[in-house]
Parts: structure tokens; C-alpha cells; sequence
């Protein structure tokens, strides 16, 4: 899934995520390091949150399409998104261990 085409997303955890290190102005490995751990954290709950409400639709539980798939779709967006993370940090990672010294 390529996410780069997608323009003016915003989104109140990624703005509270990356906007309290830019007011903080602390920029360390350990601070930027937890905030992906907490992405990690959100990306996981909302796959078990889409997870579970299936369940329940498959068994019979639920009837509402409308929140099972909105359900779906935050957890495929926080998915791709927490991809392209992890993609771009490794590209980084890269790029250091290929500098001249």
C-alpha cells in the first residue's frame, strides 16, 4: 500500500506524538524511541480492537457494519503508516552505516 499519495492527513496522535517533541525541544534517542513505542502500542490495540469487533460480527454479536469497518480502516491506516515508519528509519539506518568516515 503506497501512502505517499495520500496528502493532508492529520491526525491528533501523530500531531500529539511529533508536536510534544517539537515543544519540548527534546529531540533525544530515548524520547523519540518510547513515542514509537507508543505508536507501536496504539497500532497494536487498534488491530485488536478490528480483530475482536469481527469476531463479534462473525458470530453474530454485532450487527453494525458501520463501526466494523470503520474499525478496519484505523487499524490498515495505523498499520501502513506505522510501515512507513519503520521503512524510513531503516532507509536512515542505512544511509549512516554507508557514510565515509
Amino acid at each position: 500500500m503506497d501512502i505517499q499519495s495520500i496528502d493532508g492527513i492529520r491526525s491528533e496522535y501523530i500531531n500529539d506524538v511529533f508536536g510534544n517533541q517539537k515543544k519540548s525541544g527534546d529531540q533525544t534517542f530515548g524520547t523519540i524511541f518510547n513515542s514509537a513505542l507508543n505508536m507501536l502500542n496504539e497500532t497494536n490495540n487498534l488491530q485488536n480492537t478490528a480483530e475482536s469487533l469481527e469476531i463479534q460480527f462473525a458470530l453474530g454479536d454485532a450487527d453494525n457494519t458501520h463501526d466494523l469497518q470503520v474499525a478496519q480502516q484505523k487499524a490498515n491506516v495505523a498499520l501502513a503508516y506505522t510501515v512507513a515508519v519503520r521503512d524510513k528509519a531503516l532507509e536512515a539506518y542505512n544511509t549512516i552505516m554507508n557514510m565515509q568516515m
